[in-house]
């Protein structure tokens, strides 16, 4: 069940800086030597202040980002280049849940057409097939099928946040990788998206990827969790462990700020 879908290894990205000029080049390093495992069924939380490299590496394992060097292991496999056909293959593995539903929905597109739209680039199914995936997506994330005739301003954020992770689930991924999918949320609805993720993923055997600058939310999701500051992994482990245990003085910083935490 918790086999290995994705693997980073020793994976370096180097950006040139706005400083850089033609005779002296200037880089900063977003990731400098991270190694990570996403497992099928189990969910790892990646967790670090703004600038940590968080979300850098979430592009290096969706296949948006290019490592500088260091390796991405697909299914078993290095993957040497980016190319169309590797995204292609890696969108239908791996779905992205983005941090704000309102730009990652396309306003014009009702909740139908922007389920229906995966299917249609990726080739999936007839029709008649879609329409009843279409119908089976919007009630696996808690809305109506009347929710599908639907513009995304009709909706509150909540429920455009659903539709986004219906829309993620509409190529069956093994994996989902959500980056601060409730930062832009109210308050009252965040707990409800958390829990929908956490039910998803033990009903359909998911694995996944949360990404948060929250300590608090990471805690409460994930299985494994790896604590980045500086684009490297300064603590890794059983989620349990790393909170009872921290070892690195960045991990005891960030608990530190959520003192509810260290006495439960």
């Amino acid at each position: 069940m918790n086999e290995t879908i994705v693997e980073l290894q020793d994976v370096h990205v180097r950006f040139k800086t706005r400083s850089s000029g033609l005779f002296k080049k200037s880089y900063v390093d977003a990731l400098a030597g991270v190694s990570l495992t996403v497992k099928r069924g189990q969910t790892l939380g990646i967790v670090g202040e703004s600038g940590s490299g968080k979300s850098t590496a979430a592009k290096v394992l969706v296949g948006l980002e290019q490592p500088t060097s260091g390796q991405v292991i697909f299914d078993g496999k290095p993957v040497r280049t980016f190319n169309t056909r590797i995204r292609r293959e890696l969108g239908s593995i791996l779905s992205v849940v983005f941090q704000d539903p309102a730009t990652a929905l396309n306003a014009r597109m009702t909740v139908r057409d922007a389920l229906m739209d995966p299917m249609q680039v990726h080739r999936v199914g007839e029709p008649s097939q879609r329409e009843r995936r279409v119908k089976q997506l919007i009630g696996l994330v808690g809305l109506p099928t009347s929710a599908l005739d639907a513009l995304p301003a009709q909706l509150s954020g909540g429920q455009r946040q659903r539709v986004a992770i219906a829309r993620a689930l509409a190529l069956d991924p093994q994996i989902i990788v959500a980056d601060e999918p409730t930062s832009a949320l109210d308050v009252s609805v965040r707990a409800q998206i958390l829990n929908l993720l956490t039910d998803l993923k033990n009903e359909l055997g998911l694995g996944m990827v949360f990404i948060s600058h929250d300590i608090q939310t990471v805690r409460y999701l994930s299985d494994e969790i790896a604590v980045m500051n500086k684009g490297r992994v300064v603590e890794f482990g059983n989620a349990a462990r790393v909170f009872d245990d921290p070892a690195d003085p960045y991990t005891r910083s960030l608990l530190g700020a959520a003192p509810s935490l260290l006495h439960p």
